[in-house]
């Protein structure tokens, strides 16, 4: 994680496929719901190189603002910006485009874990109380 600093950068870029997709007026176009999904793996991606071993990431907020329609088979490219780092938690700005104008923007925050922990809070969750 030390060689995270703020100003970093990345982009992403998706063609809209079906999965990407809901119906409006008689159209398949971008969700939301995949927006998110793009705006949350572009900073991930943003981060993850710069992991010590040991160490994961986790979404823990996500305030989105989708500004327009992209129809199916057109390109949406999401671009990165690390723009704060406090202790763990990092805050992403990152704004969403297809080929004709911005379409989305976003507030994202991840925070790096420690996997052992995680796994082990997890697995308490799952395995059945004695």
């Amino acid at each position: 994680m030390d060689t995270l600093n703020v100003g970093m950068k990345h982009t992403q870029e998706w063609v809209v496929e079906e999965k990407h997709t809901t119906q409006r007026g008689g159209y398949r176009v971008f969700s939301t719901p995949s927006m998110t999904q793009l705006v949350e793996s572009t900073a991930n991606q943003l981060a993850a190189p710069h992991l010590k071993p040991g160490q994961g990431q986790v979404g823990i907020l996500v305030t989105i603002r989708h500004m327009g329609p992209t129809p199916m088979g057109k390109k949406v490219r999401a671009e990165a910006e690390l723009v704060a780092i406090d202790r763990r938690r990092l805050s992403f700005k990152v704004k969403v485009y297809d080929d004709v104008e911005q379409v989305g923007e976003a507030e994202h925050e991840r925070f790096v874990i420690d996997e052992d922990k995680y796994v082990e809070r997890l697995r308490k969750k799952i395995e059945p109380q004695r």
